[in-house]
């Protein structure tokens, strides 16, 4: 596998494909063991290298760069939000956060996603298939958004459906580096901001409240887990809370759907885009941020082919420049900045847009 511009490429021979290459980051040689079993154990995956610390795993990726890194946080010397900001600034690839003790270090979980990591998953307690069942989830996952082409998701017709909304709204998607840009983001909005604004980023259900608390600590804004019912409002920023997609209903509220099922991103960008474009009537604002593969390109694209504003990521500030760097690819992005200069640009056109309004 190979990186070229920030898009995870594979290199995916024809005939037989080959196995997973994995690597193991963490301190304690009774976890590296358990990680271990369980990798041994699946089908087409194999173990690439093991490491004690974050120093070396940065030396022996920097040899071996290998599929996916399993990654834990807390290790001695460089930690593993240190090494995996290194290793995607010199050696990139996938890393899945695992971690013994995720209550309490919701913080440090989010700096490992800034860094680009692409997940974060309790580490199984024991080798039972119960306790193995997430981990082998989130593996398999990455596995098919690095070593397959992912399905595409739905087209947006060519018109509205329905509309209900006569106000603006901003719609956000972001993944692997995505919590770090989404700071910068709203940390330039002011506690006046009067568009509401609905976020997707791609985040296991359970590190959704911690990190609207986050969020929070920075945005002058209400930063809330968005729950069934909800309706965006001005002031308030929804964030995608669970394992579903998000959606917009018909009637103007958001709910959480199961379909399109493979749809190997979840909560998908691009499902979150094309329902505001079906049942959303006022202008909307769409931005993609940092993230790997090709979500939310898509729905971008179907956002500006409706006539509304899209934003993405410049390369340059984004810790993975896949998701963005397909919507340029598309044409789908009508200006790429880094998230602060796009947020005072959401501030500057917020404040042209009543100015207009009070003429």
């Amino acid at each position: 596998m190979v990186a070229g511009d920030g898009v995870w490429l594979p290199l995916i021979p024809s005939g037989r494909k080959p196995a997973m290459r994995i690597a193991i980051v963490n301190d304690l040689e009774v976890v590296r063991r358990l990680l271990r079993h369980i990798v041994c154990s699946q089908p087409g995956w194999q173990i690439s290298w093991e490491a004690r610390d974050g120093e070396e795993a940065i030396r022996r990726c920097a040899q071996d760069t290998p599929d996916l890194i399993l990654m834990d946080l807390l290790m001695p010397g460089i930690n593993g939000v240190e090494a995996t900001r290194t290793i995607m600034a010199t050696s990139p690839c996938p890393i899945l956060v695992v971690m013994a003790e995720v209550a309490g270090h919701d913080p440090l979980a989010f700096e490992a996603l800034s860094a680009g990591a692409l997940d974060v998953v309790n580490c199984p307690a024991s080798p039972s298939q119960s306790d193995q069942h997430g981990l082998i989830a989130k593996i398999q996952l990455i596995g098919r958004l690095t070593g397959h082409a992912p399905r595409p998701g739905r087209v947006v017709p060519g018109a509205p459906a329905k509309t209900l909304a006569r106000a603006p709204l901003v719609v956000i998607g972001a993944s692997a580096g995505g919590p770090a840009a989404l700071r910068m983001l709203l940390a330039e909005l002011p506690a006046t901001y009067p568009v509401p604004i609905v976020i997707a980023q791609h985040l296991d259900e359970k590190f959704a409240g911690g990190m609207a608390e986050w969020l929070s600590s920075v945005s002058r804004l209400s930063v809330v887990v968005a729950q069934p019912g909800d309706r965006p409002q001005a002031g308030r920023v929804m964030l995608a809370g669970t394992n579903q997609h998000l959606v917009m209903r018909d009637n103007g509220e958001l709910l959480y759907a199961a379909e399109p099922r493979e749809q190997p991103y979840r909560p998908s960008v691009d499902e979150l885009f094309a329902s505001a474009a079906l049942y959303w009537q006022g202008p909307i604002i769409g931005v993609l941020l940092t993230g790997m593969g090709q979500d939310g390109a898509r729905g971008l694209l179907a956002l500006r082919r409706l006539g509304h504003l899209t934003f993405a990521q410049d390369q340059q500030s984004s810790a993975v420049y896949g998701m963005p760097g397909t919507a340029a690819q598309f044409g789908a992005a009508m200006v790429q900045m880094n998230p602060s200069a796009i947020g005072r640009e959401l501030v500057r056109m917020a404040a042209a847009q009543q100015s207009i309004s009070t003429q």
